[in-house]
């Protein structure tokens, strides 16, 4: 009898997971966002919708961090790594915007 009074408990929960993941609203974009999970710059809510960033009116792919006030964009140079096997960054400037696609 207990198992059949949790059911409507782990059946509420999944709807209402449910509900949440398909619910429209959408985090305010952040100044500036980095997807390294390492990073104090990492919003993990940002990331479950798709963003777009461009770097003066044209969009970029190949972002790792951004920072809209200080307009800079930095990307993973080709092959250079660092001592830890991460990819080094270059910081290119210009204008930024960043949206939801």
């Amino acid at each position: 009898m207990s198992v059949l009074s949790g059911l409507p408990t782990i059946a509420h929960h999944f709807l209402i997971k449910i509900k949440t993941m398909t619910d429209s609203t959408k985090p305010a974009l952040p100044d500036q966002l980095s997807i390294n999970p390492r990073s104090k710059h990492y919003v993990e809510e940002v990331f479950e919708h798709e963003i777009g960033v461009s770097l003066n009116g044209k969009e970029r792919f190949d972002v790792e961090e951004y920072c809209i006030s200080e307009g800079w964009i930095k990307i993973a140079a080709p092959k250079a790594l660092d001592r830890r096997g991460q990819p080094l960054l270059m910081k290119v400037k210009g204008t930024v915007d960043v949206f939801y696609k």
